[in-house]
C-alpha cells in the first residue's frame, strides 16, 4: 500500500512513529511549522503538508493526518477531483482517541483501514457513512474484500448506493464466485436475482464474468490456457487474448491466472504477460496434460510435445474438478509467431496473492483480553472461523459484512483447510482459538498444512499471540509462574499416555511449577488421578496446588488445594491446574514461586 502519514504538530510524533510500523504508511512527514531540533528526522520528514501533497497526491492512495479535521481538510479541499481517483484519507486527533474516515470510505478501503488502524491504537472510530450506520453492504468496495474486481460506471455505482441510502431494494444476480457474503447481516439485505428470473433496471448488481453489465464484481474463476510458437511476442498473447475474451464478452477481471505445458517455463512472452498482469502460471507436464479429454486434440501437438493439448488441457487442469471449458481453443498468428488460446471457468476463485489467514488467539474469555494486534487483525479479516463457543465470545466484534464459520470442537482440520481454501480464493480469513493460539491451539495444524502448499502459491499468514488462560490464572492467584514451569496437556488422543507420563517425570525431576491443560473430562477420567499419583511420589503433599476453571468468562473461579487433598470430581475440561515446586507458598492466598531476589 502507498500511504503517508502527515502529523500537523508536535505532539504527533509517537503517533506517527506507530503507523510507520503498519502496513499502511510507506513515509511519514510533520508539518514544518512544527519542527523540533530535537526532531529524529532521518525518520520523520519535515515539509510543509501542501507541498507534500503537490508531490505525492498521484501516487498515494492514503493520507493519515493527525491534528484538526478542518486543518485537514483546508489541506486537501484543492487536491479533490472525484471519489473514484481521489486517495481516501483518515484523520486522527493527537491522542488516539478519536479515528475519524473522512475520504474514499468506499472506492479505497479507507473505512476498513480506519477500523483496523482505531483497533490497534485502541481508539473510537468516528462512523459518517450511511452504510455503516445502517449496516449496509457497502456495494461499490465490498467485492475487493472477496478477492472480486469490479465494472462499470462509479456513477452508475453511486446511484445504486444512494438508492441503498433511500431504502429502496437492491438485487444482485451472481453468476459464479463465492457466495459466502450473502450470509452476512448486510449481504441478507441483499434481495437476490436467479439465473432464469428478470432482472431489476437501476436497482441490480452482478456477480459474474461477464462485462455486458452496468454494475459487475468480477470473481476471478478464469484460467487462460496457452500454447505458442517459440519465442511469439507478448503483444501478439496478449492482443489475441483481449480479442478472444471481448468476443465472448468475459471480462479480464475475471482472471485468475494463465497455464501452459512446463516446456514453456522459460518463455518469454507468457512470463513477461503474466507479470504485467501479476497473475499466476501453472506449469504441467506432458503426462498430465494428455490424461485431459479435450474437444480439440492436434496429432501435430501430439508429435512435437508429446500430449494432444495444451492450450484446452492446460486451463482444465488448473481450473480443477468440476470445471467447464467455457472457450475451446482458437489460433491467433502474425509475423511475430502464432499462440493457441482456450478459457475454463472454475469452480472456485484464486487469488492467493490477495488471500491470508489471521491465526487468531482470542484469549481466555473475556474481551478485554484480547490484544490490540489481535483486535486489528480481526478488523482486517472478512471470514471469521472457529468453534461456535469461541465465536460468541468475541462476538461483539463483529461488523455487519463479517462472517462467521462455526464449527464443532473436533472439526480442527476441517476449519484448517476451510481457512486454506478461502485464503486461496482471495479471502482474508481469521482463524479463531481460544487464549494463545499457539498453545494447544490452531496454529500448529494450520502451519502443517501451509507446508505443504509450495511457498509460491502459498497465501500469506501471520500468528497473532494471545492470552493464555494459564497466563490469566497465574495473574489472578498470585505469581506462580516466577521461576522455570511448563505446561503439559493430560490428553492422549494425540500423544500417547506413556509419553506423557515421561513429561511429567521430567518435570519433576527439575523441579518445575506445572500447569496441567486438559486435565479431565467425561471419557478420560483417570489421567489426573495418574499425574497427581505421580507428582506425590517426588513432591510433598502439602504442595499448593491452584485450579482456575473457566478464567475470564462470567463463572470464573479460583481454589486451593494440596496434593494430599487434591479434589478430582472439581476439575473438567474448562479447568487448568497449576501444581506448585518446592519453593511454591501459599500465604493468605498468594499463590507464589519466589526467584530469589530476597536471598541476594
Amino acid at each position: 500500500m502507498k500511504g503517508i502519514a502527515i502529523g500537523l504538530s508536535n505532539n504527533s510524533i509517537e503517533i506517527l512513529k506507530r503507523l510507520k510500523k503498519t502496513e499502511f504508511v510507506k513515509d511519514i512527514y510533520i508539518a514544518s511549522s512544527s519542527k523540533d531540533d530535537g526532531m529524529e528526522t532521518a525518520i520523520i520528514q519535515v515539509q510543509k503538508p501542501r507541498e507534500i501533497l503537490l508531490e505525492k497526491w498521484q501516487e498515494i492512495d492514503l493520507i493519515i493526518f493527525i491534528g484538526s479535521i478542518a486543518a485537514s481538510i483546508r489541506i486537501i479541499s484543492s487536491f479533490l477531483t472525484s471519489k473514484d481517483q481521489d486517495p481516501g484519507v483518515i484523520v486522527i486527533d493527537n491522542k488516539c482517541s478519536k479515528i475519524v474516515p473522512l475520504i474514499g470510505l468506499h472506492q479505497s478501503n479507507t473505512q476498513n483501514i480506519a477500523c483496523q488502524i482505531a483497533s490497534l491504537l485502541d481508539g473510537e472510530i468516528i462512523e459518517t457513512s450511511n452504510s455503516n450506520a445502517q449496516s449496509f453492504l457497502n456495494l461499490d468496495a465490498f467485492g475487493n474484500q472477496w478477492g472480486w474486481k469490479r465494472s462499470g460506471n462509479i456513477k452508475d455505482w453511486s446511484n445504486l448506493v444512494i438508492k441503498q441510502g433511500k431504502n429502496e431494494k437492491i438485487f444482485c444476480k451472481q453468476l459464479s464466485g463465492n457466495s459466502l457474503w450473502k450470509t452476512s447481516e448486510s449481504g441478507e439485505i441483499i434481495n437476490q436475482i436467479y439465473q432464469e428470473e428478470t432482472e431489476k433496471p437501476n436497482t441490480t448488481f452482478h456477480v459474474s464474468i461477464f462485462e455486458n453489465h452496468k454494475t459487475t464484481w468480477h470473481p476471478p474463476v478464469l484460467w487462460i490456457g496457452i500454447g505458442c510458437e517459440r519465442n511469439t511476442s507478448k503483444e501478439l498473447i496478449a492482443n489475441s487474448l483481449n480479442n478472444f475474451l471481448k468476443s465472448k464478452n468475459l471480462s479480464h477481471r475475471s482472471i485468475a491466472g494463465f497455464a501452459t505445458v512446463d516446456i514453456k517455463k522459460d518463455e518469454k512472452g507468457i512470463l513477461e504477460l503474466s507479470e504485467e498482469k501479476n497473475l499466476p502460471i501453472k506449469f504441467f507436464n506432458k503426462e498430465d496434460l494428455s490424461k485431459i479429454i479435450v474437444p480439440n486434440p492436434s496429432n501435430i501437438v501430439q508429435k512435437e510435445i508429446g500430449t494432444p493439448s495444451v492450450a484446452e488441457a492446460s486451463c482444465l487442469l488448473a481450473a480443477g474438478e468440476e470445471s467447464k471449458l467455457l472457450l475451446e481453443k482458437r489460433i491467433f498468428k502474425n509475423q511475430s509467431g502464432a499462440v493457441t488460446i482456450a478459457v475454463a471457468e472454475s469452480k472456485n476463485q484464486y487469488n492467493p496473492t490477495h488471500g491470508e489467514i489471521h491465526i487468531i488467539g482470542s484469549g481466555p474469555g473475556d474481551i478485554s483480553f484480547i490484544t490490540s494486534n489481535t483486535k486489528k487483525a480481526l478488523s482486517r479479516c472478512t471470514v471469521w472461523i472457529g468453534y461456535k463457543m469461541y465465536l460468541d465470545l468475541i462476538k461483539p466484534l463483529k461488523r455487519s459484512d463479517q462472517v462467521f464459520i462455526e464449527s464443532k470442537l473436533t472439526q480442527e482440520k476441517e476449519r484448517c483447510s476451510k481457512a486454506i481454501k478461502l485464503a486461496e480464493e482471495g479471502i482474508k480469513v481469521a482463524l479463531i482459538s481460544s487464549g494463545e493460539s499457539g498453545f494447544y491451539g490452531m496454529a500448529g495444524l494450520l502451519l502443517e498444512l501451509l507446508q505443504k502448499i509450495k511457498k509460491k502459491y502459498r497465501p500469506y499468514f501471520e500468528v497473532h499471540p494471545g492470552i493464555s488462560s494459564l497466563q490469566l490464572a497465574a495473574a489472578i492467584s498470585g505469581a506462580p509462574l516466577m521461576n522455570d514451569f511448563c505446561s503439559i496437556s493430560l490428553s492422549d488422543k494425540l500423544t500417547p499416555w506413556p509419553l506423557i507420563e515421561k513429561k511429567i517425570e521430567g518435570a519433576l525431576l527439575g523441579d518445575f511449577v506445572i500447569a496441567l491443560f486438559n486435565p479431565q473430562s467425561i471419557e478420560r477420567n483417570w489421567q489426573l488421578k495418574s499425574a497427581i499419583d505421580l507428582c506425590l511420589g517426588s513432591r510433598q503433599g502439602d504442595t499448593p496446588v491452584l485450579i482456575a476453571r473457566q478464567v475470564g468468562r462470567k463463572n470464573q473461579s479460583i481454589k486451593f488445594f494440596t496434593l494430599n487433598n487434591f479434589p478430582f470430581k472439581e476439575v473438567d475440561m474448562l479447568s487448568v491446574v497449576i501444581i506448585g515446586n518446592s519453593q511454591t507458598t501459599l500465604i493468605d492466598e498468594i499463590f507464589l514461586t519466589p526467584r530469589g531476589y530476597l536471598q541476594n
